[in-house]
């Protein structure tokens, strides 16, 4: 009989700390003794969770250019391919943090046409307090439109358990609070508390993602025209850089720099931020700044604690706001923050986009 890989899939809204999330089960797993692929998924290439996951020295493949329903022959093949140089025990999978309607799209077509290769977890969603609140408590206003909390929503009605993330910036009332909103709309659904970042909560997750049982089955009752109304309304970023300079300059420094700079701009002009994030990669370093919301501070998320000469710089942002002016933005804040330190700044490549119609490769209507 054919060893099955567990497929642990892990959802959440943009900045709802899935990358975080994953590099702490990967680390559990492989500490067990298992083998661990990991696949992330994005709109388009050069992603910054992929390189940091990589860098962390986790076996990591990509499926870019639309989400894992759109792509789902894709993401099969990735897993595949991972699978060519050693076998997962453990397949880690973190979609695109504006997509729901998964389980119909990715977990029941993986459990009615690759049964035998493959068993399925819990479907978990994680919910990032800045953006979850204000949606749960109705309270628009500045934020993002009823079209794109509709996504979110969405996504923690076909959760098998809900993750509260970034417990660690919350007051315990602020927690409660929090956890009450989501116990009046989602009763069925449990609950956990963690903080990914300090590894809070992480052995209640794996203790629920061991269980065996018949998971992925809230299928969603979903309108897909507002679901791609949501989609389209955030601008997606994903650019490259090469970041010189004579002198030594601190890169965490400089990468929380241009975040701050660009958190700025995005409050000047009026738009929500769903997530910065920025990466600066060189020779068997790296760095991780971001930001997860207009009312958040940015932080170095993965210092290198390191002074450098040269980096390669990736910057993603997915903000409510026009793909052209998010693109001129950052580019503005890139520029502005190496010149303040003289450094010469080099786009190499820069993609920005709406994100098109969900198009599902499969789509079933009925859990098995």
């Amino acid at each position: 009989m054919t060893h099955k890989i567990r497929f642990i899939m892990v959802g959440g809204f943009l900045g709802a700390g899935k990358t975080t999330t994953m590099a702490q089960l990967a680390r559990h797993y492989q500490n067990q003794g298992l083998n661990v692929g990991i696949v992330t998924n994005d709109q388009a290439a050069g992603l910054v969770d992929t390189e940091s996951l990589r860098s962390q020295g986790f076996h990591v493949g990509e499926v870019a250019g639309a989400c894992f329903c759109c792509q789902f022959d894709n993401l099969i093949e990735t897993v595949r391919d991972l699978s060519k140089a050693d076998r997962p025990d453990i397949l880690l999978a973190e979609p695109v943090g504006s997509c729901t309607d998964l389980v119909a799209t990715v977990v029941q077509p993986i459990k009615q046409l690759l049964g035998a290769e493959f068993e399925i977890a819990p479907y978990t969603v994680i919910l990032k307090p800045s953006h979850g609140s204000k949606i749960l408590k109705n309270e628009q206003k500045g934020g993002f439109s009823p079209k794109a909390a509709y996504i979110l929503k969405k996504q923690l009605e076909e959760a098998d358990a809900i993750l509260i993330n970034r417990i660690d910036e919350l007051t315990p009332e602020q927690t409660e609070d929090l956890t009450s909103l989501v116990k009046r709309d989602y009763p069925e659904v449990p609950i956990l508390q963690m903080s990914a970042k300090l590894g809070t909560g992480i052995d209640q997750l794996i203790e629920l993602l061991d269980q065996q049982g018949d998971f992925g089955r809230r299928i969603l009752d979903i309108d897909y025209d507002i679901y791609a109304e949501g989609e389209a309304e955030l601008g997606w970023l994903n650019s490259s850089a090469n970041l010189s300079s004579e002198e030594p300059y601190a890169l965490d420094e400089l990468l929380l720099a241009i975040v701050r700079n660009l958190q700025v701009r995005i409050n000047e002009a009026g738009f929500e931020a769903a997530h910065l994030k920025t990466i600066g990669l060189w020779e068997g370093f790296f760095g991780v700044a971001n930001l997860i919301s207009n009312d958040t501070e940015p932080e170095v998320s993965l210092p290198s604690n390191c002074e450098v000469k040269e980096v390669d710089l990736i910057v993603n942002a997915r903000v409510a706001c026009d793909p052209v002016i998010l693109e001129a933005e950052a580019k503005l804040a890139v520029g502005e923050e190496c010149a303040k330190r003289g450094i010469t700044s080099t786009f190499r490549t820069s993609q920005s986009f709406r994100p098109g119609r969900p198009e599902p490769t499969h789509r079933v209507s009925k859990s098995v």
